[in-house]
């Protein structure tokens, strides 16, 4: 699945920004097309409630993820400020990660990816050389101690 991401030198998987995007926009609507549904048939067992329809429960739930809130629509039952107060905190999080994806393109803030992989060339280079330090300090004990 090339498409999705890409393997470099070290064989870490660097998914893409648009699949990642992607996943979390079908994850959020989907826990708001569930979500809705339990909005729903808590709402609909009060007779004062104004959500009356699965549409009007999914535009709430949109409206809580994304933390705008109009408020033309709101739960009134207890059940109902669970499903709302549960979605905001799920969609703060999830539409939060969209909009740092987004500023992160938009912007070019520093890919840690890169960075990574710039330290582990540098880790490598540390390595070789300390292992060319013993080595020659082995020699130069050898030599000593005769």
């Amino acid at each position: 699945m090339d498409f999705l991401h890409h393997i470099d030198e070290y064989g870490v998987k660097n998914y893409k920004t648009r699949y990642l995007a992607l996943m979390v926009m079908v994850v959020i609507y989907c826990v708001i097309a569930v979500g809705a549904g339990l909005l729903i048939h808590f709402e609909s067992a009060n007779p004062d409630a104004n959500i009356h329809s699965y549409a009007q429960a999914f535009w709430v739930l949109i409206m809580a993820s994304s933390t705008i809130g109009f408020g033309d629509f709101y739960p009134t039952t207890t059940g109902g400020y669970v499903i709302v107060t549960l979605m905001f905190y799920i969609g703060v999080g999830m539409m939060g990660y969209i909009g740092a994806l987004i500023a992160s393109k938009i912007m070019g803030f520093s890919d840690t990816n890169v960075k990574n992989r710039e330290l582990r060339h540098q880790n490598a280079a540390i390595l070789e050389e300390l292992q060319a330090m013993r080595k020659e300090l082995a020699q130069q004990r050898t030599v000593n101690s005769d």
